[in-house]
């Protein structure tokens, strides 16, 4: 077998080791078999030993890292489900198929804990949209989430968008998924009763996906990766709509005693995951999988990631009740598998054994330890001096240009194609900072934001995670909510290389600070490995999921000026930091500087200063200070609220910098004339810096002395951009 497992991705020290665990030679389907579960994907063998670092007890957690997704309590009998997955490497060879099966993924991956899925969220990079073939990946990312989201009726709700040169020939698509379920309908993934059986349910099984993981989603791309498109799944959004209603059903009615789904690795994952977490066996007869194409091999079956397929572990007399139910709901269902005593997952067909692994040493992987090494380029791009810059002699002007820059433009050409109002539960619009879904049958809301700027991660991936965690949890607090816990999805370059292992160390490190310091526990989350083309590496890019708890959901904040009359107040300082900015990319052309600094102590303030104020009702607007400044904030809120604003920027610094410093821990708030004083008293009270800049009212966004411009030039240029970029109308 010495030339197949090179093939599949296997190194020979893995190959050796596996003929050690066996006491002999893998057969072909060992083999096949442990190069999907030894992948970089399903082993996570560069990446455990950093993980570890990651805090993951709170006293909301119910269920941490480990399971297909992680579990808080939220109060009144509820726990939220949520989890963020990538699906980059097979978006970048079939952009419609790699969206829309990554959002089955995910969404799989929740109702397997019990929970319904409510709502979905979708942070994306690109490369430049200057780029056709950027914009052909974009269109079919964009139509494939729509298309398979829309089809489940899950409302996309919220999401976030860059574009980077950097993204070129990897764009990471990233989907997060959230559910909700009573406590008591908790299942796990195992296989933990001798004696039960296992029922595949679902889709056929074809030859989509095979070696999916090993080989699109852990190696590099290069001239060959088109040749790579058969690997891609095909999604089927209805099936899997009743596969959620059948499996809820299950659960309900107390059937299951385990219930995993058909992902990375298909069905060897499904069954040797089961078997190791449950402490036990398992007997699968592959001859009775069914096939959706002739000729299959075991090893074909094993290792297919067709879509759309679920295993569910029964005791011997519910196994009727569970095929009623799949019939009932049209949805094919097979008993194949028998959960055994010992470790050994055995695979029979024709009544032979076709292949006899520990699933232990099978869902266990190798773990390594990488090198790392602190990249040479970090020496240059941080020493940039950003006072060398000339300051642009027509604010107004810059900010217009910076409006209609592909990062700070409306998303709103995505988002309008996605339903994000089905099932009603919707509060908070996408264009917000965060999306607010409304928990029925009670006061509660949940908010959730996605945030991560590779830009500050490539300059410094320590404080860029960090920034990541800060972001996130002030997005959520600008909706009035409390950050309570985070998933991840960690996107990196080839791991093997000791400067990318570097990044990711840091930023690593940077998130486990950042959760110790917010509070909000990691749920879990991904890896994604092997983000490069052509031997250049994606910005490290963490992306942070961050879920808010709101105790009375009509408390909720938007980011919108949606009243004359209200002062406008700017929480927290500004300071010169334009080190990594928007301004500085878009109107020099440069990534370079260090990001900006983060005080935990400033941000935990200035965020317990608008959840305060919001549950007080003081606040008719929140939105946070991110990418673009205090400028694009003030522009933002007055267009998302069709309201102008009349401000005075006082201090010493210059104004350009004054505009757009992308200093941290800063919240742009509108609040009644009559509620200023109670806002002042709690920013006092939590020793939050307060700047009353001026008042809403009128149809310009006027900054004394600096800029005066009228909603009307801004909108067009704001909320058009991406279209025409998309287009190609700019060309």
């Amino acid at each position: 077998m010495p030339e197949l497992f090179e093939e599949l991705g296997l190194t020979r020290d893995e190959y050796d080791r596996i003929t050690e665990i066996l006491g002999r030679e893998p057969n072909k389907v060992e083999l096949g078999m442990f190069s999907v579960m030894w992948s970089e994907h399903c082993s996570y063998k560069s990446s455990k030993e950093q993980l570890r670092k990651l805090p993951t007890e709170g006293a909301r957690m119910m269920l941490g890292p480990g399971e297909n997704a992680g579990v808080v309590d939220i109060g009144d009998g509820l726990a939220a489900v949520f989890k963020l997955e990538s699906h980059n490497h097979p978006s970048a060879v079939e952009p419609f198929q790699g969206a829309a099966t990554g959002v089955g993924g995910i969404v799989r991956d929740i109702f397997t804990m019990g929970a319904r899925p409510i709502a979905s969220l979708d942070p994306l990079r690109f490369g430049s949209l200057e780029n056709a073939r950027t914009r052909y990946l974009f269109d079919g990312v964009v139509s494939g989430i729509a298309s398979y989201g829309n089809c489940l009726g899950i409302p996309t709700i919220a999401g976030d968008l860059y574009f980077e040169e950097a993204y070129e020939e990897n764009p990471l698509i990233n989907v997060m998924c959230l559910g909700i379920m009573p406590k008591e309908r908790l299942i796990l993934g195992r296989a933990s009763e001798p004696g039960s059986i296992g029922v595949l349910m679902g889709s056929s099984t074809g030859r989509d996906g095979i070696g999916g993981v090993s080989v699109l989603a852990s190696q590099e791309f290069d001239e060959t990766s088109a040749a790579k498109r058969p690997s891609v799944q095909v999604g089927d959004p209805f099936t899997e709509k009743i596969e959620i209603e059948a499996c809820l059903e299950m659960l309900d009615k107390g059937l299951l005693l385990g219930l995993q789904d058909l992902g990375g690795a298909g069905l060897t994952c499904a069954t040797c995951e089961t078997s190791e977490r449950g402490g036990c066996g398992m007997d699968v007869d592959v001859g009775k999988v069914p096939l959706r194409e002739p000729g299959m091999e075991p090893v074909e079956i094993m290792m297919s990631e067709s879509q759309e397929r679920m295993f569910a572990l029964t005791g011997p007399e519910n196994l009727e009740g569970v095929l009623a139910i799949c019939a009932k709901w049209g949805l094919d269902a097979t008993p194949l598998a028998t959960v055994t005593e010992g470790d050994s997952l055995r695979l029979i067909l024709d009544g032979e054994v076709v292949a006899d692994v520990p699933a232990s040493a099978l869902a266990g992987g190798p773990e390594y330890h990488r090198q790392a090494a602190r990249p040479a380029y970090l020496d240059d791009v941080q020493a940039f001096d950003t006072n060398k810059l000339e300051a642009p002699r027509d604010v107004g002007a810059t900010l217009i240009k910076i409006l209609g820059s592909p990062n700070i433009c409306s998303s709103r050409w995505v988002f309008e194609q996605y339903d994000h109002m089905v099932r009603v539960n919707t509060v908070t619009l996408p264009g917000s900072d965060a999306g607010v879904i409304r928990v029925k049958g009670g006061n509660k809301g949940l908010a959730l934001s996605c945030d991560g700027n590779g830009r500050y991660c490539y300059l410094d991936p320590n404080l860029g995670a960090q920034i990541a965690v800060a972001e996130s949890g002030r997005n959520v607090a600008c909706s009035g909510a409390l950050p309570i816990a985070l998933t991840n999805c960690l996107n990196f370059g080839n791991p093997e290389k000791p400067e990318i292992f570097w990044q990711f160390v840091q930023s690593v490190e940077g998130l486990a600070e950042g959760c110790r310091r917010l509070d909000t526990p990691v749920v879990g989350g991904n890896v994604s490995f092997y983000n490069e083309s052509f031997g250049e590496a994606i910005y490290p890019t963490p992306i942070i999921g961050m879920l808010g708890l709101l105790e009375n959901v009509e408390r909720r904040v938007a980011s919108a000026f949606s009243r004359e009359g209200d002062h406008v107040v700017l929480l927290g300082d500004t300071r010169d930091e334009l080190g990594g900015s928007e301004f500085l990319k878009v109107v020099h052309g440069i990534v370079a500087g260090k990001p900006p600094t983060l005080d935990w102590d400033a941000e935990k303030a200035v965020q317990a200063c608008v959840v305060r104020a919001a549950a007080a009702g003081l606040l008719t607007s929140a939105h946070d200070l991110s990418e673009g400044g205090l400028a694009v904030a003030l522009a933002e809120s007055c267009l998302q609220g069709g309201t102008g604003v009349h401000v005075e920027i006082m201090g010493v610094l210059p104004p350009h910098v004054a505009l757009f410093s992308e200093s941290q821990s800063r919240v742009l708030a509108s609040v009644p004339a009559e509620r200023l004083a109670d806002l002042e008293d709690i920013a006092a009270e939590l020793d939050v810096p307060v700047h009353v800049l001026g008042t809403t009212g009128g149809e310009r966004l006027e900054i004394k002395g600096i800029l005066d411009i009228s909603l009307g030039d801004m909108v067009d240029v704001y909320d058009n951009a991406l279209e025409r970029m998309v287009t190609g109308a700019h060309h």
